[in-house]
């Protein structure tokens, strides 16, 4: 007996972005559907329909991080992918901390799409592995010195390398460093996974990070 194809939403008001993608969604066996801005997909899209969305992050009107918290609002239980091009990388921090499962950047490798996409509708049912998975992100948190934690936690707010070498009074390079053993006692390969992870296990508060680094830092946030 044949299953339906699983729905993909794509959500980008650049057409070339959204007939790459449908391409390539559909040649892979999903059902794709294209909306060229987030108001047109929140007035098309069935929200009762299992399916995930890939959603760029710069739209005019409303922006991706706007859309996925309409999405909440309306009830568009959707697992969201987030696609953000060179220099988007805070905004796709804050989508993550938002909820989405990853984030691509443009132009986006075909198996990076497929294996996320796949992640996404994974995800949706995986109920199980989502509550055991704040006991084990801990568990991988607790590998990493406290220096390692408190740039990852600096990272997942969404701070650039100088506001957290300011803050915790090192330099950019040594940042590089912390991300990078940090990364590499993970044992993950992209700074996507090392978000998931951290989010996860309860980092990326800004308002904690104010409360505990206290020193008051010029304008110098990006």
């Amino acid at each position: 007996m044949e299953t339906e194809p699983k729905l993909v939403h794509v959500v980008d008001d650049e057409e070339a972005i959204r007939r790459s993608l449908d391409f390539m969604l559909s040649t892979a066996g999903y059902k794709v559907s294209r909306w060229e801005d987030a108001t047109a997909f929140l007035k098309g899209a069935d929200r009762l329909e299992p399916s995930c969305a890939l959603i760029d992050v710069r739209m005019p009107g409303m922006d991706g991080l706007e859309l996925q918290r309409e999405m909440h609002r309306l009830g568009y239980n959707f697992p969201v992918i987030v696609l953000s091009g060179h220099g988007d990388i805070s905004m796709a921090v804050k989508a993550i901390q938002g909820g989405a499962i990853d984030f691509l950047e443009k132009p986006a490798d075909r198996q990076n799409v497929l294996d996320a996409v796949q992640a996404a509708f994974d995800s949706l049912a995986d109920c199980e592995g989502r509550r055991s998975r704040e006991q084990w992100a801990k568990g991988q948190i607790a590998h990493l010195t406290e220096r390692e934690r408190e740039v990852l936690d600096g990272l997942a707010c969404g701070y650039p390398n100088k506001t957290i070498a300011y803050d915790l009074g090192i330099s950019a390079r040594t940042v590089e460093v912390y991300r990078a053993n940090a990364m590499e006692k993970l044992q993950v390969s992209n700074f996507a996974d090392a978000l998931r992870i951290a989010f996860a296990a309860g980092l990326g508060s800004e308002q904690r990070w104010l409360e505990e680094h206290t020193l008051l830092r010029p304008q110098i946030r990006t």
